[in-house]
This record gives structure tokens, C-alpha cells and sequence, in this order.
């Protein structure tokens, strides 16, 4: 019997690529033995994004299709994804068609050769600016050293995941996603393959400067405590540079009577003193604030309709 394969793509506003990518799956499809489905999320679009996948449904038992009650965040929506796929292996990959579908065969050609995790590395970015690279090339690094894991460089979610990863995923429930740094901490044989990322085929990035800190905040919060260490490291440096300072003043008054009266030096020291409070509490907080928000338990995501999925297994 031929393999299942779930291919998961989170949709937002992504009504000119969705004729085209879906083409370009069908013809994928067509060459290989295995059988796929495609399991579009619609992520709250604002155009007709919704309402073309639905045309796609009607027209290919293959596509299914799930519609989020709101606007939850791409990483939100490949949960969804995962975890209505009922697959031998599951596929990410995204919906602009920067993720080319005709490198889905390299990816299960892999994983029949027995590895759990085939991911695709980024050789070449086309149409990205060269801030974006410089700052994606920087992150993955850094992120690499600080915590641990053994994170696959220049690689994004666009990958291919066995049944054992995908089982592990659906355990982890923490609302905060860095679904690329949860794959790679699940561990088992995992690969790469090589491949050239093209440029959006219409419309405009969803991940603005913000949406991609924040998104780099949640990687790095999700792995690593070191942010807190350095909240400690850099509350004893500003006490020892106060202590230094208030020796200053003690020389300058006592023994060298050059202390000139002033309040200058005073601001400097509460300003540099205040700022690293305020530094030290926001890195606390944000450990807190994602504290907090495990702790209410609430679901990632609720779904207000699907198409091709049979709800009483689920």
C-alpha cells in the first residue's frame, strides 16, 4: 500500500500564488507513487483566499481545507495543520511559493531512506533584501550557540517530518512556537537538502521587522535561559561600575580636593543604574508573561469550519 502524505500549508492573504501553487502540487503529485493530501489553513485572510481553497475542495478531494476563528500567527496555523494531518509524513511549507513544490520529492526520497526529519536549506534567497539575509544568517547562528540545540543553519520551516516527530509535536502544546527549534530538540536521523528559495509570486511579505523580533524573541525565550543570566551578569557589572564610581568621588574629595560640585556625575550614575533595572525587568517579564500564559491552559486555536476532514475521528 502506498504512502500517505500530508503536505500542511498555513494560508494569509494569498489569493494570486493559491491558483498556481496548487497546480504545481497537482503536477508534483502526478510523478510520484505516494498519495497526498493538501491541507490548506486558512489564517483568518482578508481577501478571497478562503473561498478559493474551498473551489480547490470541490475540485480535488485531495484539498482540504480548515478555517481558523481568527488571525493566530503563521506558527499557529502549521500547528493546526499538523495536527489535523493523518499522513505517513507530514510536509511544511509555505504559500507563497518561496518554497518550491517540486522539491517535495527530494524531501520523501529521503525520508524513504529512513530518516525522520528531511529539511530544506536555503542555498540561495531570491528576492530578499540584504539586511533580511544578513539578519536570518546572524540569528540562526546565534540562536545555535545559545541554545544548544543543534539547529540546522539557513533552514526554515519547509520540511519534511515522520510520524514519530509529528507525534512528539502534537504532545508539546506550549503557546509560544518556534516550531523549527521543536523539530530539531525532538531529535531522531535528520537530514538536508539543498535548494534555491524563490521570491514571492505576488502580494507583499507577512513578516514585518516587528512580527520577525518578536519571532526571534520566541525562539531564543522557548530554548534558552541565558537572557537571564545576562540579566544577572550585567545587574553585577553595574555594581561593580557603581562601586567604581563612588570610589571616584571618595579619592576626589578626600585626597586628590578636586571634587567639583555638580549634579552631572549623579545623573549619569542613576541613569545607568535605572536603565539596567528597567533592562533586567523587561527580560524577567517576558519569562513571566509566557510563564503566565501556560499556566491559564487555554487551546492554540479553535476552528470555526472545515472541508474534507472527518470530524468524528478527530
Amino acid at each position: 500500500m502506498s504512502k500517505l502524505i500530508s503536505v500542511v500549508i498555513p494560508i494569509h492573504n494569498e489569493s494570486v500564488a493559491l491558483p498556481v501553487l496548487y497546480d504545481r502540487l497537482n503536477k508534483m503529485a502526478s510523478t510520484r507513487a505516494e498519495q497526498f493530501e493538501f491541507i490548506f489553513i486558512n489564517d483568518a485572510s482578508k481577501d478571497n483566499s478562503f473561498q478559493i481553497m474551498q473551489d480547490l475542495h470541490k475540485k480535488d478531494p485531495r484539498v482540504k481545507v480548515a478555517n481558523l476563528s481568527r488571525n493566530f500567527g503563521h506558527q499557529i496555523a502549521v500547528t493546526a495543520g499538523i495536527d489535523l494531518s493523518r499522513g505517513d509524513a507530514v510536509i511544511l511549507m509555505d504559500g507563497d511559493l518561496q518554497d518550491p513544490p517540486e522539491v517535495i520529492p527530494q524531501l520523501v526520497d529521503k525520508w524513504h531512506e529512513g530518516f525522520e526529519v528531511v529539511y530544506a536549506v536555503r542555498e540561495k534567497r531570491n528576492g530578499e533584501t540584504i539586511f533580511k539575509k544578513f539578519s536570518a544568517q546572524m540569528f540562526y547562528r546565534t540562536l545555535r550557540k545559545i541554545t544548544g540545540l543543534d539547529l540546522p543553519l539557513d533552514a526554515g520551516d519547509f520540511r519534511l517530518m515522520g510520524h514519530r516527530v509529528v507525534d512528539a509535536l502534537q504532545n508539546m502544546r506550549e503557546g509560544h512556537r518556534y516550531i523549527r527549534g521543536m523539530v530539531s530538540w525532538v531529535g531522531y536521523k535528520q537530514t538536508g537538502v539543498m535548494y534555491s528559495r524563490d521570491s514571492r509570486y505576488g502580494g507583499e511579505t507577512k513578516y514585518t521587522l516587528l512580527k520577525m523580533m518578536k519571532f526571534a524573541v520566541d525562539g531564543i525565550t522557548s530554548f534558552s535561559d541565558l537572557p537571564l543570566k545576562f540579566a544577572s551578569y550585567l545587574g553585577f557589572f553595574s555594581t561593580i561600575v557603581a562601586v567604581l564610581l563612588i570610589l571616584k568621588v571618595f579619592f576626589s574629595f578626600f585626597v586628590f580636593h578636586n571634587a567639583v560640585p555638580g549634579w552631572a556625575s549623579l545623573m549619569v550614575v542613576v541613569l545607568f543604574i535605572g536603565g539596567v533595572q528597567l533592562v533586567v525587568l523587561g527580560i524577567m517579564g517576558e519569562y513571566i508573561g509566557r510563564t503566565h500564559d501556560e499556566v491559564r491552559g487555554r487551546p492554540l486555536y479553535f476552528l470555526d469550519e472545515t472541508f474534507g476532514f472527518d470530524r468524528e475521528e478527530r
